[in-house]
């Protein structure tokens, strides 16, 4: 035991994890209100009915029964949520839209056991590269702005990864899986309470994709999770995650409009590709100092390497609309360390069941950022880029940043009246970059400190009528300050960047009928100022700008019915307007139109029927469809016909079926999925080209069969 606990101690003392506590056999699928507990509106554990706002939970036993091989199979059963991936191309990378249009923005928090990934500003969306969904024991979705807790990048929604914790006994899992799309994934799980006070977890992955239906489209990622919880004494309590994942992947890139309609589904890159490691180590010591006082102090340690030839960045040059042979590009790598401390206190009040939590954080994250340019060769033939020369020294950016993001929180929680809950929250936030350029004289902008700083409220109220039914209302403001690279690259180009603010309006209800029908909805109106969005400038390239005002509005619905024990039937849909407010570009006023990548339809349905029989035998069978409405790819009449008349251009949206099913007998499961059953054609994300008149596509999943088997033990 003692060589264990020196392990867990040279693993360094970091982060938060007191939402780690294993709810696999507290929540069932459908319970009374009362009984469903969450963490990620406060880090605190409390009912489903005291949150206002929509949270929606997956919980062990659904993660455990759909068999996902990518975190999208999980968050898309969220009302509202879509993550969009390609398995036969992109490898993980993806876009996401929760309240916005689909994208890669700085709009959602990523969360494991209630605490970043990420630091703020270094581009979060890769975060979800960075996991081991081998480990996840629980995921919980909080949609709208949450930055009152967690400060900037709470906008459209936060996903909290809650790890597994030790088991009882001895346990674990070997598993494997594997598809007609050219992946291959080897899992593992060990875990034990070794001593009254020590237990461990340890679960890991290796997953490749050689020889796939598209060439160039190959990646390997290894990740493995170790977490200990440690019990000084009833009161002390001791836990340390350690993640550590190692990626890589080709970059595919995208689809011309001719190319994806024709069915040439080949891609025109041929060195585009991703590398990334990533370690991580949390720690939360929790002090129980009596009933009515509780105190988290956290420590988190990141070390982060982003090396990419990135598709998104390759330009090839023509000459009256004719390939020359030739174009331009970007190899880039992105470092950063972090160390973060977070301290908060719960405190219970013996008056109308009140609550007090206050908190203090700081986040310390020194960066490098490189980026050298490229030139490519292009073979006119067949317009594919087929080498590059890096031109060393060539510096489109090249600065060290320290990063420092500090803050306060408190959170006020008051029942005047057993059935109403009222809570007040009120976060200050500071941010400073310290920018120190490494090519002065050659590109980029002199040293400079930018400092930001936000005050975020947030007021919400939960009425409950009884144990099954209850409504909310909230108000929260959410904001992101620009990410480092996307500042200083902009500003290099003389395109001041500024901080996104955005104010939430919601009301929603929850209805439930314990094993029988569960029902969530929420209305909402989100108002954005300075919403950052993504351009092409006159040469091709990619650059962010503020886009004035925006506007998203719309319902979000979750109905899951049991007719029978055996059988459940779950739709999960929104349907929304994401709107210019105000907007100009290049002297075009496009105020009061759609934006653009934005589906006004999002739907998940699943039917699955369960049977268990006895001797540990048993099987469910789930037929799952997929819904995404059309939407604008171009800005409203942007194309010019040259005959006096505009079009905007679209997607059309589409309509994807998968079956999927498991068979367990005693310790050995078996199952296999369906994907597009029908091998519709469709796009992940479809964006609109001005220089080419035309779409780019994202190529979605073509029919295929994906088999795993596992060992439980």
């Amino acid at each position: 035991m003692k060589n264990i606990s020196a392990f867990a101690i040279a693993l360094f003392i970091g982060v938060y994890s007191y939402a780690q506590q294993s709810y696999e056999e507290k929540v069932a699928d459908s319970v009374a209100l009362d009984e469903v507990l969450v963490t990620s509106a406060s880090r605190e554990i409390q009912k489903r009915s005291e949150v206002p706002g929509s949270i929606a939970t997956l919980n062990a036993k659904s993660i455990k029964e759909t068999k996902a091989f990518g975190i999208d199979q999980l968050v898309n059963q969220v009302p509202g949520v879509f993550m969009s991936t390609s398995r036969a191309a992109s490898n993980e990378q993806h876009f996401m839209a929760v309240r916005s249009p689909i994208s890669t923005k700085a709009l959602f928090l990523y969360l494991e056991d209630g605490l970043q990934i990420r630091p703020t500003s270094v581009f979060n969306h890769n975060a979800l590269l960075e996991m081991n969904d081998v480990s996840f024991g629980r995921i919980e979705v909080l949609k709208g702005p949450a930055s009152s807790i967690y400060g900037s990048e709470a906008i459209g929604g936060s996903f909290n990864f809650i790890t597994k914790n030790p088991t009882e006994k001895l346990s674990g899992s070997i598993g494997f899986q594997t598809n007609d799309l050219g992946l291959t994934r080897y899992e593992f799980e060990i875990s034990d309470q070794v001593s009254d006070k020590l237990g461990f977890y340890l679960g890991g992955q290796y997953g490749q994709r050689e020889d796939g239906l598209i060439e160039h489209s190959d990646y390997e990622k290894l990740a493995v999770t170790l977490k200990t919880v440690y019990e000084f004494s009833p009161t002390i309590k001791w836990t340390t995650v350690f993640d550590i994942v190692d990626y890589r992947s080709d970059m595919t890139g995208s689809l011309s409009e001719n190319d994806f309609n024709g069915g040439n589904f080949e891609s025109d890159q041929t060195f585009t590709e991703r590398e990334a490691i990533s370690f991580r180590v949390r720690s939360t010591v929790d002090k129980f100092w009596n009933d009515t006082n509780k105190t988290s102090f956290n420590f988190i340690v990141r070390d982060n390497r982003m090396d990419q030839n990135p598709s998104y960045r390759i330009r090839q040059f023509r000459n009256q609309g004719q390939l020359t042979g030739f174009g331009s590009g970007e190899l880039n790598s992105n470092r950063f360390k972090s160390f973060v401390g977070l301290v908060q206190h719960k405190l219970d009040f013996s008056f109308a069941n009140s609550s007090l939590i206050l908190g203090a954080t700081a986040d310390y994250s020194p960066q490098d950022y490189s980026a050298e340019t490229l030139d490519i060769i292009v073979d006119p033939d067949t317009g594919r880029n087929i080498d590059f020369t890096l031109n060393s020294g060539d510096f489109i950016l090249n600065y060290e940043a320290n990063i420092f993001n500090y803050a306060s929180f408190l959170q006020y929680e008051i029942s005047p009246i057993d059935a109403l809950k009222v809570t007040a929250a009120l976060r200050y936030d500071g941010f400073e970059y310290d920018y120190n350029n490494l090519a002065d004289g050659i590109v980029g902008v002199d040293d400079a400190v930018d400092n930001f700083n936000n005050l975020t409220p947030k007021l919400g109220a939960n009425y409950n009528f009884n144990t099954k039914t209850g409504i909310y209302a909230n108000y929260s403001q959410g904001f992101t300050p620009p990410q480092v690279s996307t500042l200083y690259r902009n500003r290099n180009e003389l395109r001041g960047i500024k901080p996104s603010r955005y104010n939430n309006y919601e009301l929603g209800g929850y209805f439930t009928v314990p094993s029988k029908l569960k029902v969530d909805a929420a209305i909402y109106v989100l108002e954005g100022e300075n919403t950052l969005i993504t351009l092409r400038d006159e040469n091709d390239q990619f650059f962010n700008t503020n886009a004035g005002k925006t506007r998203s509005y719309g319902v979000e619905y979750g109905v899951t019915w049991y007719p029978t024990k055996e059988l459940s039937l779950t739709h999960n849909g929104s349907y929304a307007m994401h709107r210019y407010v105000e907007f100009f570009d290049s002297g075009i006023d496009y105020s009061d139109t759609d934006r653009e990548t934005a589906p006004n339809l999002l739907g998940t349905s699943l039917l699955t029927y369960r049977k268990d029989f006895e001797n540990h035998f048993g099987f469910n069978v789930t037929a799952e469809h997929e819904l995404v409405g059309s939407y604008n790819t171009s800005f409203e009449n942007q194309i010019d016909n040259q005959d006096g008349t505009f079009e905007t251009a679209e997607y059309d949206g589409h309509s994807v079926f998968n079956l999927r099913t498991t068979i367990y007998y005693k310790s050995f499961e078996i199952w296999g999925h369906a994907l597009n059953v029908f091998d519709e054609l469709y796009a992940a994300r479809a964006s609109f080209n001005r220089f080419r008149g035309e779409n780019s596509f994202t190529i979605g999943n073509p029919r295929a069969f994906h088999f795993g088997a596992k060992y439980n033990f």
